[in-house]
């Protein structure tokens, strides 16, 4: 099973996130659940939502300490939040929004194991040279589905469909496209 761990702050498209790359793994045949955890409810709060993909027997509801990906949508949340990378595993995969390279990410991050690869975009900047707002997650989504490989592109491309109105996919799919190209990733 893979667990994926999604950490932002509302309003910036961390639920939904979860859910495109959730139906995206649909798509491509997977089973899949996307469930969200959030204390207060408002814009600029702390947000994390989860995403568990493998058997139907084997996927519950609970919230994931040890997950193999970490994708973090708050440029500075890591700096006023640095639980967001606890329990990822050894060999893990995090990917973070920020106009940072990876390698300033990994000495920030503090880290206690070693992953396998430390990934960044400029999502915010892209979300709002594509979309007009400063909503990272389509160029999250990009960015996910490039550096980990457990969704494909098409998939992504057509969850984003289904989820929002066909004025705007023209907008989105290049965003969506261009966190896909963007992303810088570092293999360790």
């Amino acid at each position: 099973m893979e667990e994926i761990r999604l950490h932002g702050r509302g309003g910036q498209g961390v639920v939904l996130c979860s859910e495109l790359i959730a139906l995206a793994a649909l798509y491509d045949g997977k089973f899949a659940r996307a469930f969200p955890w959030f204390g207060i409810a408002r814009r600029g709060a702390p947000v994390t939502s989860f995403i568990m993909m493998g058997r139907p027997n084997e996927i519950t509801r609970s919230m994931i300490y040890s997950p193999k990906y970490v994708m973090v949508l708050d440029p500075q949340l890591h700096k006023v939040m640095p639980s967001v990378t606890d329990g990822i595993k050894d060999g893990g995969i995090y990917i973070q929004n920020t106009v940072k390279e990876p390698s300033e990410l990994i000495h920030e991050l503090n880290l206690k194991v070693k992953l396998s690869v430390v990934a960044s975009v400029d999502a915010t900047g892209l979300a709002m040279k594509y979309m007009g707002v400063a909503i990272p997650n389509i160029a999250m989504l990009g960015a996910f589905t490039r550096v980990t490989g457990l969704i494909t592109l098409d998939s992504a491309k057509r969850a984003v469909k289904a989820r929002f109105p066909e004025g705007v996919w023209d907008n989105y799919i290049k965003c969506l496209e261009a966190g896909y190209s963007e992303v810088r990733i570092k293999v360790m």
